[in-house]
C-alpha cells in the first residue's frame, strides 16, 4: 500500500478498505462522502487552472472521478492485498470495488486530517495537471455532430439510478440504439454515446 498518508485513527482506513460483504462496518458511508470531496476538489482544481468553459470543465472532471480512473489508481497505490472481501465475492475486486475503495480512503483522509490533506493526496496520486494530454472523450457531443450530419431525427437519453450507479439508454426518436452503464449519470450517458458512434459507424460501413 503506497497512500503517502499516516491515519492518526487507523479505524478509518481499516473501515475504507472492507466491503460490505466482510463486516457492516464497511466502507459505503465513507465513499459516499469520498464521492463528493472528489467531485468538489477536482472541479476546484480545474475551477483555478483551467480556462476552458464549463463544458469541457464537466468532461474533465468527469475523467479523472470516473471507474475506469479511479480503477487505475487503486493498481498504482497497490491496494490489492489490504482490500478485506466476504467469502461472497470469491476474492474478486471489481472496478467498482475499486473505485469505491478510492472514494472511501479520501473520505477517511478528509475525517482524519482535514479537507487540506486529501487535497494533497489528489493532487499527488491523480496527476491532473496532465489534463491537457487526455484524449478528448466527450462522445455525447461526437456523437451529436454525427447525427446532425447524417440524419433527421430527435435524440434522447434515458438515464435511472441502478444498485451501482446509473443506466442510460440512448434513444432515437423512439428507437432504442445503445446503453451504457457507469458510476454517474455522466459516466452512464457518455458510454450509452460511445456505443452508439461504434454502431452507427458500423451500420454505414
Amino acid at each position: 500500500m503506497k497512500l503517502d498518508y499516516i491515519f492518526k485513527d487507523k479505524k478509518l482506513l481499516i473501515r475504507a478498505l472492507t466491503h460490505s460483504s466482510r463486516s457492516v462496518q464497511n466502507y459505503e458511508r465513507l465513499e459516499f462522502l469520498g464521492d463528493s470531496i472528489l467531485d468538489f476538489l477536482v472541479g476546484e482544481y480545474f475551477f483555478k487552472n483551467c480556462s476552458d468553459a464549463e463544458g469541457k470543465l464537466t468532461v474533465l472532471r468527469s475523467h479523472y472521478v470516473s471507474e475506469n480512473y479511479l480503477s487505475g489508481i487503486f493498481d498504482r497505490l497497490d491496494l490489492k492485498e489490504d482490500v478485506k472481501l466476504g467469502k461472497s465475492c470469491k476474492g474478486e475486486i471489481t472496478k467498482a470495488i475499486k473505485g469505491d475503495v478510492v472514494e472511501a480512503i479520501i473520505a477517511g483522509i478528509y475525517l482524519d486530517g482535514g479537507l487540506d490533506k486529501a487535497r494533497e493526496f489528489i493532487y499527488r496520486h491523480f496527476n491532473l495537471d496532465d489534463y491537457k494530454s487526455i484524449e478528448d472523450d466527450n462522445y455525447k457531443s461526437k456523437l451529436q455532430e454525427l447525427i446532425q450530419g447524417s440524419f433527421k431525427c430527435k435524440i434522447s437519453y434515458n438515464t435511472i439510478p441502478t444498485d451501482d450507479g446509473y443506466k442510460a439508454t440512448f434513444c432515437m426518436d423512439e428507437d432504442e440504439v445503445s446503453t451504457g452503464i457507469g458510476k454517474s449519470k455522466i459516466e452512464a450517458e457518455q458510454m450509452a454515446a460511445k456505443m452508439a458512434i461504434d454502431k452507427l459507424f458500423l451500420l454505414n460501413k
